[in-house]
């Protein structure tokens, strides 16, 4: 019997005597020193922002429109700072952190050279992309739903450096939208009862689509409602907290309204020069184009056909008065702070 044959059979009784496998130990990893972040300039010196924004927020239209200006590249879902494992995970093993802290490596100057190992992997892996492209400002786009706060403090031991564009889209349509993603892409995570609202919609889509009948469970319109204002709260009080004129907040409804002014204030925060008048005149063409509805159509055609991908007000249809009741008593003060009128 082979020595590897033998680890998996112990470690499978271990799982069966005491239940899940031991998972590795995670380490604290310390923030990024203002000397080191000046040092990892030198050698990427490219300027660098994230764009965070809860799921089904315009994450993904706004890195397609901030990428048409001839300075500025943005490519999508890293997730360095957003979703687990994390880039963190590349240092967090205890092992790992004996390695880059040991006395002997004269290599670490006497400290943890974590955060410049995770530095020097990000920016190499964000300025390679921009170098192909001719660009000299680049940034991710990453939803920041799983994490809300806690990844704008894991961007900040990173990157107290750079900057973050933060999205926020009125709550009720950011729900619905999110609950039909969830419906045409991944139905295998649903439960009984949420399959059960799926094949239903599927059949008979009107009462659901003029507020007779709910697409969410009264539990799942109330983890929606939580999760969003949640997200809202907590990344816009970091973002000003810890990133002060390095923060930016936009609203994805103005964004549909006056795109030219609100990409002008984009480019502008981010520092690249003001637009050519050609660049300005592919915003419309590219806000025209909706490449994820046009994929989910081909994927559940009898789901995404009768929707209205990237409307405004979606929810004034499909909300329920059940569905307005949960969602006012959680986010309607949240709504209002941002600008959105109240569930009435």
């Amino acid at each position: 019997m082979s020595s590897s044959f033998r680890q998996r059979i112990s470690l499978a009784l271990r799982v069966l005597r005491g239940g899940d496998a031991p998972r590795p130990v995670r380490r604290a990893v310390p923030p990024i020193s203002a000397e080191d972040v000046a040092e990892a300039k030198s050698f990427f010196p490219l300027e660098k922002f994230f764009i965070f924004g809860h799921a089904r927020s315009g994450t993904t239209m706004l890195a397609r429109l901030i990428r048409l200006h001839p300075e500025v590249h943005c490519n999508y879902q890293a997730h360095f700072f957003t979703r687990p494992p994390l880039l963190e995970a590349l240092v967090a093993d205890e092992e790992v952190g004996a390695w880059l802290t040991r006395g002997s490596n004269r290599w670490n100057r006497g400290s943890d050279l974590s955060p410049v190992v995770l530095r020097a992997a990000a920016d190499y892996i964000l300025e390679r992309d921009a170098r192909r492209e001719g660009k000299c400002i680049v940034g991710d786009k990453s939803p920041s739903s799983l994490l809300d706060g806690e990844a704008v403090r894991l961007m900040h031991k990173v990157y107290p450096d750079g900057y973050l564009i933060y999205i926020v889209r009125d709550g009720r349509d950011v729900v619905i939208s999110h609950r039909f993603q969830t419906f045409i892409e991944f139905p295998e995570r649903l439960s009984r009862e949420d399959r059960e609202i799926r094949e239903a919609f599927i059949h008979q889509p009107q009462p659901f689509l003029s507020g007779q009948q709910s697409i969410f469970t009264e539990a799942a319109i109330r983890r929606a409602a939580q999760g969003w204002t949640r997200n809202v709260i907590e990344t816009d009080q970091l973002g000003r907290e810890l990133y002060g004129e390095r923060y930016l907040s936009l609203r994805y409804e103005d964004l549909l309204q006056k795109p030219a002014q609100e990409m002008a204030r984009v480019w502008d925060f981010l520092g690249a020069a003001p637009a050519p008048s050609d660049t300005l005149q592919e915003l419309d063409a590219e806000m025209a184009q909706n490449p994820d509805a046009d994929w989910q159509q081909q994927k559940a055609k009898e789901l995404a056909q009768p929707l209205q991908k990237g409307r405004r007000g979606t929810w004034r249809e499909l909300f329920t008065e059940r569905d307005r009741r949960v969602f006012r008593q959680f986010a309607d003060e949240t709504l209002q702070a941002w600008g959105y009128e109240a569930t009435l």
